[in-house]
């Protein structure tokens, strides 16, 4: 590159009496312009890089919740995933994830398929969303209008999927399943059972001890199934557990004339709390059995787990990651 030099002509005056003159030269560089002249505001000159968030799901969403008249308020569970659920990124592992995922998949005016009892019962339109803080880890939560078929009135527990090949789901004959004295008398046998089993302090009475018991009926079952749960020093709540406590959950299966035990869940406190209890039925990866959600309680907070079926057997398929017990 052939350079160009740039001649400076300078008249130097001096005035009267100084014999000497002193001078420093001159600098010259050549930078580039500063943003200001490009016309680029300062801000653009700073910008960081928008942070990447995970995908969106592409699975139907599970949810869960309560209904009180014409609204209910469900919170989600997870992802379906093949034969089991999948936990959804957590604020802690990626931040805004949460409420990208609320504005995207559940905004108002999305429509949710409702089922109790294990079947479609109606559908929810959204109207509001929040974050539930009760659970173990913030999670998107709706309320909306309840639209249900008139048989299924006495619905109050209710599983919701955002799935559109839900909405082409049958719509099942909605039955209460009360329980009987058989159940509980059932629950009790599996109880004891479990205990001499395990070779657990007994509770100082068992019928005390259980915290809850719940019947339901799966389709093409000979008879209702039962779930039940058992404390000792604990309740079914979340709250502090007493020293040496534990829970104790059973589900138990009509065969041959009598309930017997197809899942046995125990927990003692030393691995931290996690007392569970039966919350809904119902078949939600569509592929023919029945899985069951769990309503977890510890002694700060609460979660969800479900069990699916093997055979006549019931076993886990998924616990949030923050119900995973302490070794």
């Amino acid at each position: 590159m052939r350079r160009r030099w740039l001649l400076l002509a300078v008249i130097l005056s001096a005035p009267p009496g100084c014999d000497n003159v002193k001078w420093g030269g001159v600098d010259v560089r050549l930078q580039a312009p500063s943003t200001a002249a490009r016309g680029v505001p300062d801000s653009a000159a700073e910008a960081v890089p928008e942070t990447v968030l995970p995908p969106l799901p592409t699975g139907p969403i599970l949810l869960a919740g309560e209904r009180n008249g014409d609204r209910a308020t469900l919170t989600v569970v997870g992802e379906v995933r093949g034969d089991g659920l999948g936990a959804l990124p957590t604020e802690a592992q990626a931040p805004g994830f949460l409420e990208h995922f609320t504005r995207t998949l559940l905004a108002p005016g999305t429509e949710l398929v409702l089922f109790a009892e294990g079947v479609r019962v109606g559908r929810l339109t959204v109207t509001e969303t929040a974050v539930d803080s009760g659970s173990c880890q913030p999670r998107a939560q709706v309320t909306g209008v309840v639209e249900l078929v008139p048989g299924a009135s006495r619905a109050s527990r209710l599983l919701a999927l955002t799935d559109s090949a839900a909405r082409r789901r049958e719509w099942g004959s909605f039955q209460i399943q009360e329980t009987a004295y058989d159940q509980r008398a059932g629950s009790i046998a599996l109880a004891t059972q479990a205990i001499r089993q395990l070779g657990l302090a007994w509770p100082p009475s068992l019928v005390e001890a259980r915290g809850d018991v719940h019947s339901f009926r799966m389709a093409d079952a000979p008879g209702p199934s039962v779930a039940a749960t058992f404390l000792l020093a604990d309740r079914l709540a979340v709250a502090e557990p007493g020293a040496g406590a534990y829970a104790l959950f059973v589900v138990g299966t009509f065969q041959g004339g009598a309930y017997q035990s197809s899942y046995l869940g125990y927990r003692p406190t030393a691995q931290g709390k996690g007392a569970p209890r039966y919350f809904a039925h119902l078949d939600w990866d569509g592929d023919g059995d029945t899985e069951i959600l769990l309503d977890v309680f510890g002694a700060r907070t609460r979660w969800f787990a479900s069990l699916g079926q093997r055979g006549e057997a019931w076993f886990q398929t998924f616990q949030d990651p923050c119900g995973t017990p302490e070794r």
